[in-house]
């Protein structure tokens, strides 16, 4: 998509009355949402790898993996510190995450005790379901 073409469905979506707006498009994801103030945030992101091939690219160790399509939430709030970073280390049950579905939050919780070996995820990033999120080492 141009640059132009951009600016111009960033302007028809804050004149709209839509309170949301997806565009998959060329490997890539147009994510916009309009705040109750009526500002329009976007999020851009690769079209992601399959499942597949993600799992080629994985540190090793345990991977949890995201139940539900949504929005990531690395803290409970933007002012908190991160649930988990990478090298704390964790008990099954212990929670590594939010992810927000449907106005719901969603506790990502560890299947596995060990070691955080990676974060795969940024804040606020959109999630698939099945999407590998953290890598946990025994």
């Amino acid at each position: 998509m141009e640059y132009e073409q951009l600016i111009k469905l960033i302007e028809t979506v804050s004149k709209s009355s839509l309170t949301n707006f997806q565009l998959e498009e060329e490997g890539f994801k147009i994510s916009m949402k309009k705040s109750v103030q009526g500002q329009v945030v976007m999020q851009t992101a690769s079209v992601p790898v399959s499942p597949e091939k993600r799992e080629e690219e994985l540190p090793e160790g345990n991977v949890v993996k995201a139940p539900l399509v949504g929005t990531f939430y690395a803290s409970s709030s933007p002012e908190a510190e991160p649930f988990v970073k990478v090298g704390d280390t964790v008990k099954k049950g212990q929670v590594l995450g939010i992810i927000e579905a449907m106005k719901l939050m969603n506790e990502i919780e560890s299947e596995y005790d060990g070691v955080v070996e990676s974060i795969l995820i940024e804040n606020e990033s959109l999630v698939e379901y099945g999407q590998p999120l953290f890598v946990i080492r025994s």
